[in-house]
């Protein structure tokens, strides 16, 4: 028979080894593959950036990690899906500005784009290029303004996601153009068209620059402080006369799903810090023109920050632009 005093010290037992448990199983994570989902088609700016990464977070982990893309609705169907993750660490997805920030304020959606995931870390900033299609006959910036000037209404612009609408929006206003949009599921059909000629203009970031130096699309201008280092020939926004404040940027995160036990969104912050710190994942970013957040801010608790940051910047031009979702 079980005496008052072993059942005590039974119960401290059975009481730590439920209290240890969690940590027990973060510790053992991950014992299985990891899905990172995409929201984008392959291709796009998100999917470079995520094989990129995998591979090196795949060999810190122990496990692979698949890439899936679910796109459409500007995003919000993959991140959609991530929100309804089981938080364990097996579902994380590859942020961008459209999905948790821009989509916040043009969609009715299921999810908060803040409350709903846990950050990981800030992987990559991509500045703006505005591209046109290479029979357009505009030398410069200055030359292709006046030219939409002149023809208003009759040029149309590519959309890959509500990002670049909004992007595409400030460029029109600021200009005093006028222009249609052409929405798209992602930046490689759009880019296809532009090359195609079936579009005029289409604002992304600095991967398709190849296709600049190729001759088969124009570049105008880059939406940075400082001139791109695999563009030294494209002048900024600001060079050509446009105000300083143009300057947008895309980004990069990863994210998992709210709840995630810390012990599992550290391991997975330490994977991504020593890709990051990798110099082959360096050089390979580095060529798509994209540039990593500096190590400090490489943290769960600055990619929070910086989020919120950015919803308090954009959110308000979004209303100011009368900013719409397709």
């Amino acid at each position: 028979m079980m005496t008052r005093r072993h059942f005590l010290k039974a119960s401290a037992a059975g009481g730590f080894a439920l209290a240890s448990a969690p940590t027990a199983r973060a510790q053992a994570y991950p014992t299985r593959p990891i899905t990172l989902v995409v929201a984008f088609p392959a291709g796009s700016s998100s999917d470079a950036t995520a094989r990129v990464l995998a591979e090196q977070i795949r060999g810190s982990l122990g496990q692979p990690v698949v890439i899936e893309n679910v796109s459409g609705a500007d995003g919000s169907i993959g991140t959609g899906r991530v929100a309804r993750a089981r938080p364990d660490g097996y579902t994380i997805q590859i942020g961008a500005t459209s999905t948790h920030m821009m989509n916040g304020a043009l969609y009715s959606l299921p999810y908060d784009v803040v409350h709903d995931f846990a950050p990981i870390s800030p992987l990559v900033t991509l500045p703006q290029v505005l591209y046109a299609r290479k029979t357009m006959p505009a030398k410069d910036l200055n030359e292709l303004i006046a030219w939409l000037k002149a023809n208003p209404n009759k040029a149309s612009a590519g959309i890959p996601t509500s990002f670049y609408r909004l992007v595409t929006a400030s460029f029109q206003k600021e200009t005093a153009t006028q222009f249609t949009f052409v929405p798209y599921r992602g930046g490689p059909p759009a880019m296809q068209d532009l090359v195609a000629g079936q579009i005029d203009l289409l604002f992304y970031g600095p991967d398709f620059l190849p296709l600049v130096r190729a001759g088969s699309i124009r570049g105008y201008a880059v939406a940075s402080d400082t001139r791109l280092v695999l563009a030294h020939d494209i002048p900024t926004f600001g060079e050509m006369g446009l105000p300083l404040s143009f300057s947008r940027a895309g980004w990069h995160g990863l994210f998992a799903p709210k709840d995630t036990p810390k012990e599992i969104i550290d391991r997975l912050n330490a994977a991504t810090v020593q890709a990051l710190a990798d110099p082959l994942v360096r050089s390979r970013l580095a060529d798509l023109g994209f540039e990593i957040f500096p190590r400090e801010q490489q943290t769960p608790k600055a990619l929070g920050a910086f989020q919120r940051a950015e919803i308090d910047k954009w959110w308000p031009l979004i209303k100011e632009f009368g900013i719409k979702a397709e």
